[in-house]
C-alpha cells in the first residue's frame, strides 16, 4: 500500500511524531500521549506497520563511543551498479548507501575509526573509479522526524513530539 492510498488523521501523525521522537514508547504511554486508548493507538501502530508507514524501529548509537572517530561522505563516479552494490554489501564501515542523479553515481556516509581505516575504505571504491571524500566535521539535523506532507499542524506537532 502506498502513502497516498492511507489516510492518515491527526492522531496518526501524532503517533508517528511520537514514535519517531522515541519508538520505545510503550502503547499505554502513546495512547496517553495522543489521546486515545492503549487498544486504540495499539490498532493504529499495527495499521500505520502494515501499510508500510513504519517500516521498522531501531536504537541509536553513537559511533564516537564505538571507537568510530571520523565519519564522511564519499562521492563515488560511474560504475558498475551491481560492483558498487556488492562493494558497499563487503563494506561494514558503510552507513548509508545511495545510488544518485547527477556528476557521481553514489553517495555513501561511512564510519571509521582514524585516517588510516578510512583511507584503507575509500581505496577499495578508487579501484571501482573516481571518489571524492569529505570528513563530517559536525551534524547540525540528523534523523529528522518526517510527517506527511501538507498536514496542519505537522511541523508544529513533530516539533512538540521532539521537544519531550
Amino acid at each position: 500500500m502506498n502513502a497516498l492510498n492511507l489516510d492518515l488523521d491527526a492522531h496518526d501523525t501524532r503517533i508517528l511524531a511520537e514514535l519517531q521522537a522515541d519508538a520505545r514508547l510503550s502503547m499505554a504511554e502513546l495512547g496517553r500521549r495522543v489521546h486515545l486508548s492503549q487498544p486504540a493507538v495499539t490498532e493504529r501502530v499495527r495499521k500505520l506497520e502494515a501499510g508500510g508507514v513504519i517500516s521498522g524501529y531501531r536504537a541509536t548509537v553513537d559511533l564516537g563511543r564505538l571507537g568510530y572517530g571520523i565519519r564522511a561522505m564519499v562521492r563515488v563516479g560511474r560504475a558498475d551498479y551491481a560492483r558498487v552494490v556488492k562493494l558497499v554489501q563487503q563494506t561494514p564501515e558503510c552507513i548509508n548507501a545511495y545510488n544518485v542523479t547527477g556528476e557521481d553515481s553514489w553517495v555513501l556516509e561511512i564510519a571509521v575509526q582514524d585516517v588510516a581505516h578510512l583511507d584503507s575504505v575509500v581505496s577499495k571504491f578508487c579501484l571501482l573509479t573516481e571518489t571524492a571524500t569529505s570528513i563530517i566535521l559536525n551534524v547540525a539535523r540528523e534523523h529528522q522526524a518526517m510527517l506527511p506532507p501538507h498536514h496542519p499542524g505537522a511541523t508544529r506537532t513533530a516539533a512538540k513530539a521532539l521537544s519531550r
